[in-house]
């Protein structure tokens, strides 16, 4: 039975392809998309900063938000409000950076896959990634159940990584006439994925952990169990740091091997960086589907689709987005939560159908 946080709710009672903005595409596939401009338009920093000070003010938020009473009043009062700053420090702000890591993290996982896809539609949990992650730590969890979590995220990792690969390796062999083909073939696989891990954890009566994985939930975040996700959080420094080399990868494996790069070592980095995060989050507080499809098509119409520029608004607005999914599901039902997996599935998957309906040359 996993140990639950002190201030988490009672039990109810029973009962891509980055696309050139003048270019317009009519016959459009995951090999034969436009390529990526250098950024169209310079969002001001100004403007990211104010992006910043608002997930400050999520997170202000979230710090206050639970069943235990905790203000300001008495956290400037320690000596009297002892299980305030208990509560606060063991409990809400764990939960506030576990949010804030997995959100930076899985958006610029998701941007990372869209750059090497190039394809729009795509993310960790469009593409069978994180589904296949959840069937590896099935797969730990029956064969070698005494490993230690480092160990399950690093099987977990492998598997999202093959999973991934996977999916790219089936892009390149059909036929594709739509960009709206790509994300198919990602859920078609994912499903299979899934419907796999399924059986097996019915097989064994796992289902209860196969539960935890698959739903978005950090409601059992406390110090202590939250801190490999500053693994996902290192992973995004470096895909900062070679941002320029993913925006070259996006135009397509031609122009990256005229600019004298190797086109398989950058898509083995981007498969990696992805399968890393997408296991860390997955092992630690289960799925949060669609912020890595989401907030990157939102970040492109604001700053264009230049990596570098792009990936410090992807990382601001994820983190502010998962901040702004667990407030909403702590809110609407107190003192229960509704977990964040299902608040942004929700809000994600109709942001989703907005971006396949919509007739625009940038996401198309």
């Amino acid at each position: 039975m996993s140990t639950r946080s002190p201030d988490s709710p009672p039990l109810p009672e029973q009962g891509f392809a980055p696309r050139a903005p003048s270019v317009a595409s009519h016959d459009v596939s995951a090999r034969s998309e436009p390529l990526p401009t250098s950024g169209a338009k310079g969002a001001p920093l100004p403007l990211l900063a104010v992006a910043v000070l608002g997930v400050l003010v999520l997170a202000g938020i979230s710090l206050l938000i639970g069943v235990s009473h905790v203000s300001w009043e008495a956290l400037l009062a320690p000596a009297e409000n002892q299980r305030a700053v208990q509560v606060l420090v063991i409990s809400r702000v764990p939960r506030t950076l576990a949010l804030v890591l997995a959100g930076m993290s899985l958006a610029v996982a998701g941007l990372i896959m869209q750059m090497l896809a190039r394809n729009r539609f795509v993310e960790p949990f469009t593409a069978g990634t994180a589904e296949s992650a959840s069937l590896g730590l099935l797969a730990v969890t029956l064969l070698a159940p005494g490993l230690p979590i480092l160990a399950r995220t690093a099987v977990a990792a492998c598997f999202a990584m093959a999973g991934t690969a996977l999916f790219l390796f089936i892009l390149r062999r059909i036929p594709l006439r739509s960009a709206l083909v790509v994300p198919v073939v990602g859920l078609v696989l994912g499903a299979i994925f899934d419907a796999a891990t399924t059986f097996f954890a019915y097989r064994f009566s796992l289902l209860q952990s196969l539960m935890a994985w698959t739903t978005g939930d950090f409601s059992s975040v406390l110090r202590g169990r939250y801190e490999l996700l500053w693994g996902a959080f290192v992973l995004t420094v470096i895909a900062y740091v070679v941002a320029d080399r993913f925006t070259v990868a996006g135009m397509g494996e031609a122009f990256t091997t005229n600019l004298g790069l190797s086109h398989p070592r950058i898509l083995a980095l981007g498969l990696a960086i992805v399968a890393m995060v997408t296991a860390v989050v997955v092992a630690t507080v289960g799925m949060i589907p669609f912020i890595g499809l989401v907030v990157p098509n939102v970040v492109s119409l604001i700053v264009g689709d230049n990596a570098r520029r792009s990936i410090p608004w992807v990382a601001v607005l994820g983190a502010g987005f998962v901040l702004l999914c667990d407030i909403v599901g702590r809110v609407v039902r107190q003192p229960y939560e509704i977990p964040v997996g299902t608040v942004a599935g929700v809000v994600g998957s109709l942001l989703f159908l907005h971006l396949l309906l919509r007739r625009d040359d940038r996401v198309g």
